[in-house]
């Protein structure tokens, strides 16, 4: 399945920010606040298409339609529970004429946050992967998991702060190899007038099960986006390149993001 079979909701994403009203939607600055921080108590349902470039000797394209429902939960009168999953829908190529096209497989981050936090808004938890790829070529077939953090600071019109976790095999298929996962994303974003953002947030990686020099894919690169509503429907769009500067043999050159999120505020 190439790319082209995507088309759909990158055309969506373009006609979103065309038909953008001007002013972002009635809750202004404290819903933009919202959307740049990924455990806001704020249920949202992001649907993030990312292409990589570049893959292997062939220079395959590779594509991620990542659904990543946000959705939150109040403990206690201090304590909230931040659920985030991420259903991949992949088409990867195996070789320069054919690409294996499904499911790959499912992550799912727990985060425990403080149901009114302080000027460094915090959270811990678990992230938990489940061997749900409709084929071997897209997922590892092993039940991961590992601590999950993140951190980040809101000063006026900027967020900054970094998300970080490790995840290892502990059971699944004895014949696949094991996994030793380190993902993290340094985000910032600076809002401008009229709902309108720029921001970087690379996701960095390291596959610790790697050979020497294989290890990690560091990208480098930048973005923008707009909060506006379509109808009385809140929705934060928004766009990135990323140029891997550090890259595994047959690792991807570089990343198209974009990403399109339904926001439903109390």
């Amino acid at each position: 399945m190439k790319i082209r079979n995507f088309c759909p909701l990158i055309l969506f994403l373009g006609l979103a920010i065309i038909h953008a009203q001007d002013d972002a939607p009635d809750q202004g600055s404290d819903l933009e606040k919202q959307i740049q921080n990924p455990i806001a108590s704020l249920i949202s349902l992001p649907f993030q298409n990312n292409t990589d470039f570049g893959i292997g000797s062939f220079d395959g394209t590779r594509n991620t339609l990542n659904i990543q429902p946000v959705v939150p939960f109040s403990l206690s009168e201090n304590t909230n529970l931040i659920t985030r999953t991420i259903i991949p829908i992949i088409s990867q190529p195996i070789d320069p004429d054919n690409n294996e096209f499904g499911l790959g497989d499912i992550n799912l981050s727990l985060f425990l946050t403080p149901a009114k936090p302080g000027s460094v808004i915090y959270g811990g938890g678990v992230a938990l992967g489940i061997p749900t790829a409709s084929n071997a070529f897209l997922g590892s077939e092993k039940w991961t998991a590992g601590p999950s953090f993140v951190v980040l600071v809101q000063p006026e019109g900027w967020t900054i702060g970094a998300l970080a976790q490790n995840i290892w095999s502990y059971a699944g298929d004895d014949f696949r190899g094991d996994v030793n996962f380190f993902f993290s994303q340094v985000f910032a974003t600076r809002n401008l007038p009229k709902g309108w953002y720029v921001n970087s947030a690379p996701i960095i990686t390291a596959n610790w099960e790697a050979s020497s020099g294989n290890k990690w894919t560091i990208p480098l690169g930048a973005g923008f986006g707009k909060l506006f509503r379509w109808g009385k429907q809140p929705i934060n769009a928004q766009a990135g390149y990323y140029f891997n500067v550090v890259k595994p043999d047959g690792g991807a050159d570089s990343q198209l993001r974009f990403q399109i999120t339904l926001l439903f505020p109390k």
